[in-house]
This record gives C-alpha cells, structure tokens and sequence, in this order.
C-alpha cells in the first residue's frame, strides 16, 4: 500500500517520501536586496534533518516591484544565487530534495510605489492602484520569468515551481476577475501563463519537472470555482506542467458568499478533482498537520504528495514525528536516533 513514507519519482526528480514543505514567505531580507539570510539556511536546512522529502523554497521573485514586500527573495540577479545555491547544497547533504517558487506579485506588491498587473484594478480599497502592463511589458515579464528560472537552475535546485496562485500576477492573469484587457491576453486569459511555463521549460533540464501552484477556486462573489480551473488547468498541462499544487483563494477581500473551510483538509476534494480530470499529479495542501490524516491523503490516491505548511513552522521535524507516529521506518539523523 502506498503510504506517506513512499518514494515518489517524477521524471528525474526521486524523492525518499510524500510529504513537502511548501514554500511560505518569511520577509526576512536583511539588506532588501532579495539575497537569502542565514535565517534562511536554517530554516531550510533545519526541515532537511527534519525528514521532508522535497522542500520548496518561499516565493522568490523576478524583478524588484514584483516583491510581496522588499524582504522577499529575489532571483533577478546572479548575485542572489550563491547563497540560494548553499540552501540546495546542505539540504541534499541530508537528503532532501528542493525546489523553488519562482513568482511576481502583480497589484499584491506591496512597496512597490505603483504595482503592475494585467488591468488597474487594486486589490481592495486600502491597496494602490496598479499600472496596467502593456502588451511589450507583458511579453517582457515572460522573459523575466525565464531569466529567474535559468538562475534557479544554476542555483542547483531540484524543481521550479511557478507561482498561479493567491491572486499573484498569473493568476491575475486568468481570472475574469482581474483581467479586463482589450488585447491577446484579455482574449485568452491563460496565454500569459502559458508563455511563462514555456519559458520555463526552455530553461529546465529534460528531465526535471515543472511545478504549478494554483488556486482552484476563488472566494469572491463573482469568481471562478472547480469547473474553470480545470478548464485552465488543461491548458498549462497542455503547456508543459508534470505537477498541479492545489490551494485556494488570494484573489481579493473574502466574501460572505464564498468564505472558505478551515476544518481540516478542506482543499483536498479540489485537488482530486484536478487529479482525477486532468490524470495528472498533484499536491494537497490546508491543514494536514495530521500524520494519520496526511497519511490517509496519499494511501487514498487522493493526491500523490502532501504539504505541511503550519505543522513544519511549528516543527520542523514534523517528517520524523509523522514516522513514528505512524509506525514507518525513515531515516533518523544518527545524533537523534536515541530521542525515537
């Protein structure tokens, strides 16, 4: 029976067991220059020794204005690669795989002084108003994305994950909610993302796979639910993404209308619909702190991976406690084994 301890490989990509740490913002730039801190080695590192099998690291950006905030990782420069590159070394030594989220904010830019996106629509009344790209900038930020990746592939990661969710720029991009343009990409409202994943894949090695990060339904009166995404979602499998990562919302205020769950794994139906229409794998995310719970996941083929974003901020030797706890061998750090 496959269970959370598992190996998984896809294409090149092996990994010792299901369970991810999902990327997740630590704004802890100290010089605002999106170089990655010693905060950042051991927060990472920490969660290799902890047993995750792939880690993601946190959304790292592909220009400065596409910052959350200034204390964002950044992969706009060569500069920022070295020490993203010492991340990816010590994590293998421990035997983790890792990957990146590779993405730009769009109007959710918050210091940038006039935030970009696809239509001049703010984020809610307390937001700026963002700029609305021209068609050159638009094709412009395709090449952006592909420069970051090209520098994420020489940083020696394991995977590229591309952000579409949480009402950043390509999700932006493809909901009708954000996206009023007149030209090619209001006509299509996924070219942008497609020209991103292509890009992306120009600068992958063949074997090594392509990670989409989505929303898959949207908790705004008026936005789009499981039905569109995987409409869209077809069109980026089409375009060369091996890997769905299934979460939800971002895109604006939450209405009463479409407030989300918070009992737990309230996302994973909509990662087994992704899973199941598109025949495609995918990873679930959204309260599995749960190592039963977690486990059940993946030995009920609802999703091929799962990931722990609060559990492995609380712990991050979640992976380890998950073993014993669900009674499966995994390998302990020799300096740790007398504590299991």
């Amino acid at each position: 029976m496959i269970n959370l301890f598992s190996p998984y490989a896809i294409k090149g990509l092996e990994l010792k067991n299901r369970v991810v740490m999902p990327p997740m913002c630590q704004y802890s730039v100290s010089d605002k220059d999106g170089i990655a801190t010693d905060w950042h080695y051991t927060h990472y590192v920490s969660r290799a020794v902890g047993g995750t099998g792939l880690i993601i690291v946190e959304m790292t950006d592909i220009e400065p204005d596409g910052r959350i905030t200034d204390y964002d990782l950044g992969l706009w420069s060569d500069e920022q690669i070295p020490a993203l590159r010492r991340i990816v070394d010590a994590s293998h030594s421990h035997g983790a795989k890792v990957g990146i989220q590779i993405g730009h904010a769009g109007r959710k830019a918050e210091d940038a002084e006039v935030p970009v996106a696809p239509s001049a629509i703010p984020f809610d009344s307390k937001s700026k108003t963002p700029r609305e790209l021209t068609t050159p900038e638009v094709k412009e930020m395709v090449g952006k994305f592909r420069s970051a990746v090209a520098r994420a592939v020489k940083a020696g990661f394991d995977t590229i994950e591309i952000h579409g969710a949480h009402g950043y720029l390509i999700h932006q991009f493809h909901s009708p909610l954000t996206n009023k343009r007149q030209d090619e990409y209001g006509q299509d409202l996924t070219l942008f993302g497609c020209e991103v994943i292509a890009a992306a894949k120009a600068e992958m090695p063949e074997d090594m796979p392509l990670i989409l990060r989505i929303s898959a339904q949207e908790y705004v009166d008026g936005g789009y639910g499981i039905e569109e995404s995987i409409a869209f979602a077809q069109k980026y499998r089409e375009a060369g993404v091996d890997i769905f990562h299934i979460s939800a919302g971002g895109e604006g205020p939450i209405a009463a209308a479409g407030r989300p769950g918070t009992h737990a794994a309230y996302q994973v139906p909509l990662a087994k619909a992704i899973k199941d229409a598109l025949d495609v794998p995918v990873i679930a995310v959204g309260r599995l702190d749960d190592p039963i719970l977690a486990n059940a996941v993946v030995g009920n083929e609802e999703a091929e991976l799962v990931a722990v974003g609060r559990g492995m901020l609380r712990n991050p030797y979640w992976t380890l406690e998950a073993a014993a706890k669900l009674n499966k061998e995994t390998q302990i750090p020799k300096q740790y084994a007398f504590g299991f």
